[in-house]
């Protein structure tokens, strides 16, 4: 299966429950945005199986650390999480609460005033919340 050798890359040994994340997560052409619960969710409407909530964290984890998947935390209690993993923008719907992307070229110039002695920006990302 093509998902083995990215579930070994992490760690993780390649069982049938990972393997029904991997093809959640990987088999779209769109960016999946999605939180934890959310994406247990969707696994279980997908394949009708049960899956275990600590299956699925510990399995995006491993993956976010390897750099499969991107971190986007919201607020202190709320993290999505987005399969592009390249440097973009996005805005958030406090209403749908709903991670949408934001492309590079639709955000202007951003100057970092301030400086960190000893450390170097990586990179920027902005998160522009919505509301109606």
């Amino acid at each position: 299966m093509k998902y083995i050798e990215k579930l070994r890359n992490s760690g993780l040994r390649p069982t049938k429950q990972r393997l029904q994340i991997c093809e959640v997560l990987f088999d779209r052409e769109k960016t999946f945005h999605f939180t934890i619960n959310e994406l247990e969710q969707k696994i279980k409407n997908h394949t009708s199986r049960k899956i275990s909530l600590a299956t699925v964290y510990n399995t995006v984890h491993a993956f976010e650390k390897k750099g499969y998947l991107k971190q986007i935390p919201i607020n202190s209690s709320e993290t999505y999480f987005d399969t592009n993993v390249t440097d973009h923008h996005h805005f958030y719907d406090l209403k749908e609460e709903k991670l949408i992307d934001l492309e590079n070229s639709d955000v202007g110039p951003i100057n970092i005033l301030k400086r960190i002695n000893g450390k170097k920006i990586k990179s920027v990302e902005v998160l522009v919340k919505l509301e109606d």
